[in-house]
């Protein structure tokens, strides 16, 4: 199951859960603001987040991250080379909205790993390297699902922005064409700011 909530701080974000309907144990995705809020929503409904995953380093993905992993005792993970925006404010966009934010306990993944929650080792996500909004962004896939959650690597109207410390235009668009857009069509792709579309329309879009 996969469900949605909408977080404001400086901007709007899509947070999202990923949870197992059976043991109802999951995983918390892009944490980005309204701790209380997402706190209040995993005790209603009797989930247990068992990691915290992180598509990238940005300060609204990543805003309420440290104190739910207190409050949840649930790791947080990131790729390793996204891992310093975590600690500098600079990089992580936050030293400019007012109050900077740092991240000091996270643990790294990697390329290729398989993330299996430990209620349930057949419910799992796959680890997509996907470089180009900053250098560690990555993509969660899940066959099971058929869904990817894709961070700001990819929006709804099209690729996501390079214009900050560590973007790189090339590189982006080669995860999007060669590692996105390679997904089964029928993939569900979910950003962290715009609504979901599929690997199809997408490659409509943008290939066209």
């Amino acid at each position: 199951m996969v469900r949605e909530l909408e977080v404001q701080g400086v901007f709007t974000e899509n947070t999202y859960f990923y949870i197992d309907d059976h043991s109802k144990s999951g995983f918390l995705i892009d944490p980005g603001a309204q701790a209380g809020l997402i706190y209040d929503t995993i005790r209603e409904n009797g989930w247990h987040i068992e990691k915290i995953l992180l598509t990238h380093g940005h300060f609204d993905h990543m805003g309420a991250a440290e104190l739910l992993r207190e409050r949840l005792v649930a790791p947080i993970y990131i790729y390793p080379e996204d891992a310093r925006y975590l600690t500098d404010p600079y990089l992580n966009l936050s030293g400019n909205s007012g109050t900077p934010i740092i991240v000091s306990h996270y643990e790294e993944l990697h390329d290729g790993e398989i993330i299996r929650l430990k209620a349930n080792s057949g419910f799992y996500l796959k680890v997509i390297h996907t470089p180009g909004h900053t250098p560690g962004s990555v993509t969660y896939y899940s066959p099971e699902e058929g869904v990817a959650f894709v961070g700001d690597t990819l929006y709804q109207h099209g690729p996501g922005l390079t214009n900050f410390p560590g973007g790189n235009r090339s590189e982006l668009e080669e995860s999007i064409v060669n590692k996105i857009l390679a997904l089964p069509e029928d993939t569900v792709l979910l950003s962290g700011h715009s609504s979901p579309i599929t690997v199809a329309r997408e490659r409509n879009l943008l290939l066209r």
